[in-house]
């Protein structure tokens, strides 16, 4: 596989999984701190994805 591809792939299934991941902290209990926690991990997937664009476009060249 291209390299390219790979980056794309791997951007994607990281973003993928922590919005899984947000999700079922958000819902896994009734405390505060549980959906905080959920919360925070979610605001990492449009990190990810930021970070792979940024990526992304400077292999570009």
């Amino acid at each position: 596989m291209k390299p390219k591809l790979i980056l794309q792939v791997s951007i994607i299934v990281a973003a993928a999984a922590s919005l899984a991941l947000s999700i079922s902290l958000y819902f896994s209990g009734d405390a505060d701190v549980d959906k905080l926690n959920g919360i925070y991990v979610g605001v990492w997937v449009p990190s990810i994805l930021g970070l792979g664009a940024f990526l992304l476009a400077g292999r570009e060249k």
